[in-house]
């Protein structure tokens, strides 16, 4: 606090400041100040207020959270109405508008000279975003009241909720402002904030929201302010309802806007260079371009939007114009293609993929959705079909984003018929007949392992099933993997049809008789496929081990491995409890890596391989960082020792040693760890007196040994390259000095792993032109974007010339 400054003028001052930092942060999208900064304003005017309540206000930034649940919604009758708007789905519905505003206006609205030309509207083209309207009431510049549009006359107080969401002011911000103001737009979850929304709900168990606009109105509506604020919900005003004073706006939609932005409201949406949010066009195909605009970067907006909303930009025009009973004859929505569809669910079947999962999709009664026709849609596995409630023969909800594969949302159960019946697993594969089983998944800890029911079937038929080896084949010739050029689905049904192909080994036996005699092949395309796995012989040891298709083993997965251990040998010998210490791989993926190359059958396929000519190019030394990786307490502690966690493991280490001498240890050498209680000494006894235990972790102590990683082998010098270990990158948009994959392999060379999507995590994202819903991300949750220049900058001072 200012030496000379009194609590009150304290509060009035960081009051103001932090509300100039909100407007700043959620208005302009330019923060001035780091977030501690901004936490230790408000943290200073928070505990001012604590010790004064008495200096409390209605808009003090402190009071946006904290207020007890109401106890219901009341009504609130709004002091004008809140009209919906007319629809237009069809580019001719568009060009009818247009030409009734103009029969309607006649001469008075032409703006153009040429007597020749037909007259034409100046419109404000804005987003229809697919949210909760709600109306704002502000008196004296202060928010006093908000409330839904309910029926348009009536709508629910919703003011407890609205105070939490940052985006609104509680206080007006510059000046000129009515003295009553009455600001509508519309509340929105963004898409980030609603996916995690269901991600959390499908972890408890509860149901999750159909659709971010229903998200939206079930938190709005929420008694409890706390929980509004967790779900972190934006706004953007589309205009004015009431005005005390009128000629303070300006005579346009498009300056009430800029206005309303001026005064602190999220009104034009300016995150994106590639458009522009709020723009006013003439005409009905000024109207149509910004259609088609925003149509095409419309997946990659952060936020839900189902069409564009033209209004006769003029407000004297639009009083000339005037209303209908429900909506204002001056304004029309222009509806994109819905993405979400009615449709009846004829029936499941059940598709077999390259790990033997056995996955239902449903075939539905075809409906066009987004302006595609659709048939199919995804169930994902069998927990989510309980979880919908699901029957053969139900009307459903169908939704399609961009080019996401269709997906099952909803049952209407009102509309089930009486012949409708459940949705049963196969007990028998649909493809080779062999039994269809349900994955266990094994919890493991230091009370030992408990295994309970996965939510996939798979059948366990491996390569003697067609479905799983074709798929498998597919896997290993895709361009990530061996990349074989010119196998194709259908030249690998073929080969597999004809008995050619039993395995990915067999693909090194071909002869020319035999690809000639495939239909689709000829001479030329024989050679060139010949040719090409002749070429694949040599893959990095990374592809190879991503082409084995490894259950849970990805692309960066493969790389890691192969960087990481350096030899297939190693790769293929490591123990669970030795791969958990690479980054990103955690227990139950280290089980199924193990488990893999331990299966017998695996291992004939990847020795044909090698003994076939398929020869990996190894690293062969073990990457520089995983050297000497593991210390003596980090093992202790990984073993579930009962009692004995890090910080009993570390004491534990520094008095003994070596795992030897621990283990060793009678019960008075134990006592005399500090702090190491009776319980521990007893079970770490019990475990050194059970020989298959024991064993065990001297088994994994020697192979850490054998592979460098234990704590006594000698370090190794970190390559001067590898200056971005540890952090995530993310490629979006078109690079023009080289390819996404170059770009890449050179991130990763220096240490950093790619990923396909942005997080909070993320380090930095490369930008290209048509960057998309990344960007949008990156910039939702303040990632740092580079250019693809400064990249090549970055490369270069690393000795790189891309």
């Amino acid at each position: 606090m200012s030496q000379h400054a009194t609590p009150a003028e304290r509060a009035l001052s960081l009051r103001e400041e932090i509300a100039q930092h909100n407007y700043r942060y959620y208005i302009l999208d330019e923060p001035a100040v780091p977030d501690a900064e901004y936490d230790r304003l408000f943290n200073e005017l928070k505990a001012i207020e604590d010790e004064h309540p008495d200096l409390v206000t209605p808009d003090s930034p402190t009071q946006r959270v904290g207020a007890s649940p109401v106890s219901g919604l009341s009504e609130v009758t709004h002091l004008l109405p809140m009209l919906s708007l007319g629809n237009a789905f069809t580019d001719e519905e568009l060009a009818a508008f247009d030409k009734h505003i103009g029969s309607q206006l006649g001469a008075d609205r032409t703006k153009n000279v040429d007597l020749f030309a037909p007259p034409s509207v100046d419109y404000c083209c804005e987003l229809k975003l697919d949210g909760f309207a709600v109306s704002l009431l502000y008196e004296q510049g202060k928010l006093v009241r908000a409330a839904t549009r309910g029926d348009g006359t009536t709508g629910e107080d919703i003011t407890h909720s609205i105070r939490t969401v940052k985006s609104i002011p509680l206080k007006l911000s510059g000046k000129g402002w009515p003295e009553v103001l009455e600001v509508r737009g519309e509340v929105f979850m963004p898409i980030a904030v609603f996916e995690r929304l269901v991600d959390e709900a499908i972890r408890d168990g509860n149901k999750p929201f159909a659709n971010p606009r229903n998200a939206a109105a079930g938190t709005m509506r929420q008694l409890d302010p706390r929980v509004v604020n967790s779900r972190k919900m934006s706004f953007c005003t589309y205009g004015v309802g009431f005005v005390s004073d009128e000629e303070s706006l300006p005579n346009t939609q498009s300056g009430r806007l800029k206005q309303l932005h001026g005064w602190g409201f999220p009104a034009w949406w300016r995150s994106s260079k590639k458009y522009k949010s709020v723009q006013v066009r003439s005409g009905y195909l000024g109207c149509l371009e910004f259609y088609r605009e925003i149509g095409r970067v419309r997946d990659s907006l952060p936020f839900e939007i189902d069409g564009v909303v033209y209004k006769v930009d003029n407000i004297d025009l639009q009083k000339q114009l005037g209303f209908r009973a429900r909506n204002p004859k001056w304004a029309i929505a222009h509806k994109f293609p819905a993405r979400e569809e009615i449709t009846k669910l004829l029936e499941v079947e059940f598709q077999v993929g390259r790990t033997g999962a056995v996955t239902p999709v449903a075939r539905l009664e075809p409906v066009k959705v987004g302006g595609v026709t659709v048939s199919n849609a995804t169930l994902h596995n069998m927990d989510e079909i309980a979880r919908l409630g699901l029957q053969i023969g139900d009307t459903v909800i169908i939704r399609r984003a961009g080019d996401v594969i269709p997906q099952v949302m909803q049952v209407v159960t009102e509309r089930r018929p009486v012949d409708a019946r459940p949705v049963e697993v196969p007990s028998n594969c649909p493809v080779c007949g062999s039994a269809v089983e349900r994955t266990q998944l094994v919890k493991r800890g230091k009370s030992g392992s408990t295994t309970s029911e996965g939510s996939v079937y798979r059948c366990v038929g491996r390569l003697t099933c067609q479905a799983q080896l074709k798929q498998s084949i597919i896997h290993f010739v895709s361009r990530r993997a061996m990349d074989i050029d010119g196998l194709g689905e259908k030249s690998v049904e073929q080969l597999v049809d004809t008995g050619l192909v039993a395995s990915p080994a067999d693909l090194y036996r071909l002869t020319y008789e035999q690809v000639l005699a495939l239909d689709g092949f000829a001479e030329l395309s024989t050679k060139n496929l010949l040719t090409a796995i002749q070429a694949s012989k040599s893959p990095t040891l990374a592809r190879f081990i991503y082409a084995l298709g490894i259950p849970d083993v990805g692309e960066e997965t493969a790389k890691l491995l192969a960087r990481a251990l350096g030899t297939l040998e190693r790769i293929e010998r490591a123990l669970p409890e030795v791969l958990v210490y690479l980054p990103d791989v955690g227990l139950e993926v280290a089980h199924e890596i193990h488990s893999f190359f331990a299966d017998a059958h695996n291992r004939q396929v990847i020795d044909q391989l090698l003994e076939r000519g398929v020869t990996p190019e190894e690293p062969g030394e073990l990457a520089a960082e995983f050297a000497a990786c593991v210390s003596l307490a980090d093992f202790l502690a990984r073993l579930n020792i009962t009692g004995i966690a890090s910080t009993g493991a570390e004491r534990l280490a520094s008095t003994f040693g070596s795992l030897d001498k621990i283990l060793s240890a009678d019960w008075l050498d134990l006592k005399q760890v500090e702090r190491l209680n009776d319980k521990a000494i007893k079970a770490l006894r019990e475990f050194a007196e059970n020989p298959g235990q024991r064993a065990h972790a001297e088994a994994v102590e020697q192979q850490l040994r054998d592979f460098g990683m234990h704590w006594d082998s000698p370090r190794a010098e970190a390559a001067g390259g590898l200056s971005l270990a540890g952090q995530t990158w993310v490629l979006t948009g078109t690079l023009e000095a080289m390819s996404r994959d170059v770009a890449k392999g050179y991130l990763e060379s220096l240490g950093a792993k790619v990923a396909g999507s942005v997080s909070a995590k993320t380090h930095c994202v490369v930008a290209g032109p048509g960057a998309g819903s990344k960007l949008a991300k990156a910039e939702q949750l303040g990632v740092t974007v580079w250019t693809e220049q400064q990249l090549l900058d970055m490369l270069a001072e690393q000795g790189i010339s891309a």
